[in-house]
């Protein structure tokens, strides 16, 4: 079936929700910023140092509106630093933003290591040329920890903006890029080594977030975590797929799908799709979020392989099997105390998989406060999570007790 008459059958239905995400992602479908013309996002032939070290910084700016009328009360930098995947070394960008007033809270003043959710494929998409445009659709969570009094870090994540395909919900990868922002904002001097650390995503950057809990205790034990918030997020891959198959997100499904091929060649995941869903593969890989939810969305891959099936009747294929297991979040607990927040109505993340990685954490002696949301949609699920998740920042800061909801979920 082609992608026009798939098109010409969406449901009005289908189109309501597209258009509250639209408008929820900021004044309607606003186009990402161009790619730069300068050569800030192209790594220098030396990229060596230990994860974290800065390649290179530049002053930039962030604002809240794409008419660029509202400009953040911070001082913001634009850095490259070096990071690692799964397979080793690798060179990342992204922001840090410190606010200008002073810090009031007790101690130092923290630094947020703040994932962002799904942003797209292409380099356009970053989030630090997203910040200086206008155009972040995060950008009102990213404002409310700066009112705070907090550093925050904004990584670009792998493949967004430098060279290479954006590792997409895979954290291993994404969970690093998140601590090695930290790290850069230390060799900056824009934090110092004992200032407390945090973690927070929703989404794909719950999935960052995560990774980071998971990862912190072996891959940068230096840093001080505190705690982290991870809300809706996507654990188990194989679980996620199904869902967002002819779905208005079918995008997400796109994504995944991309970042796969790219870093499992072995798999030979294009050799099950036909012409129209290679060039579906590499249509979405030029796409961000806002430019490319809409005219992607409903398409359902069993018109994009050549045996006709859907790509989740492939997932079961014992090598793909492996490659998500690998992915897959909950077997390593994280050593601070973690907020996790899902939807029991979200309609991208299934709510199931995101409860089972809580759980899992806490089989492991974690101390983990699961909540569940009951506002509908994904996108209402990020919204409404924003309270507790301020909540549970500022009382890790504060000191305050931590209450574990395990055993009761």
């Amino acid at each position: 079936m082609s992608q026009s008459v798939l098109s010409r059958r969406r449901p009005s239905r289908g189109r309501r929700l597209l258009l509250a995400l639209a408008a929820t992602l900021g004044a309607g479908l606003v186009a990402a910023p161009p790619a730069s013309a300068d050569d800030f996002y192209t790594p220098p032939a030396d990229t060596s140092g230990a994860p974290g070290t800065v390649l290179r910084s530049e002053p930039s700016v962030f604002y809240l509106d794409p008419l660029k009328v509202l400009r953040a009360p911070a001082d913001v930098t634009r850095v490259m630093y070096t990071s690692a995947n799964a397979s080793g070394p690798t060179v990342v960008t992204g922001t840090i933003l410190k606010p200008r007033g002073a810090w009031v809270g007790a101690g130092e003043r923290p630094v947020v290591a703040y994932a962002v959710g799904t942003q797209g494929m292409a380099d356009r998409c970053a989030p630090s040329r997203q910040l200086a445009a206008g155009t972040e659709y995060e950008g009102a969570f990213i404002k409310g920890l700066l009112a705070r009094g907090y550093t925050v870090a904004v990584t670009d994540y792998e493949g967004l903006g430098t060279p290479g395909v954006h590792p997409y919900v895979d954290a291993r990868a994404l969970g690093r890029n998140v601590l090695d922002s930290v790290r850069a904002a230390q060799r900056l001097g824009i934090v110092t080594s004992t200032a407390p650390v945090l973690v927070s995503g929703y989404s794909e950057g719950g999935n960052a977030a995560a990774g980071a809990l998971e990862l912190a205790a072996s891959y940068a034990p230096e840093l001080r975590l505190k705690g982290g918030y991870a809300g809706a997020v996507p654990a188990d891959l194989s679980r996620v797929a199904p869902k967002l198959d002819g779905s208005p997100y079918s995008l997400f499904l796109g994504y995944a799908v991309a970042a796969l091929d790219d870093a499992e060649p072995q798999l030979r995941i294009r050799d099950l799709l036909n012409a129209q869903g290679k060039q579906f593969l590499d249509r979405v890989l030029d796409t961000c979020l806002v430019d490319g939810i809409v005219p992607n969305a409903f398409v359902r891959t069993s018109t994009l392989t050549n045996e006709g099936r859907p790509i989740a009747d492939y997932l079961s294929r014992p090598d793909i099997a492996a490659a998500l297991a690998e992915r897959r979040l909950g077997a390593t607990a994280p050593s601070v105390p973690s907020l996790v927040s899902h939807s029991g109505l979200d309609d991208v993340v299934d709510y199931q998989q995101g409860r089972d990685m809580a759980r899992s954490w806490c089989s492991q002696g974690a101390k983990v406060r699961f909540q569940t949301l009951v506002t509908p949609t994904h996108v209402g699920g990020f919204v409404a999570g924003f309270p507790s998740a301020f909540a549970f920042l500022e009382g890790r800061v504060a000191g305050a007790p931590f209450v574990s909801t395990c055993g009761t979920f």
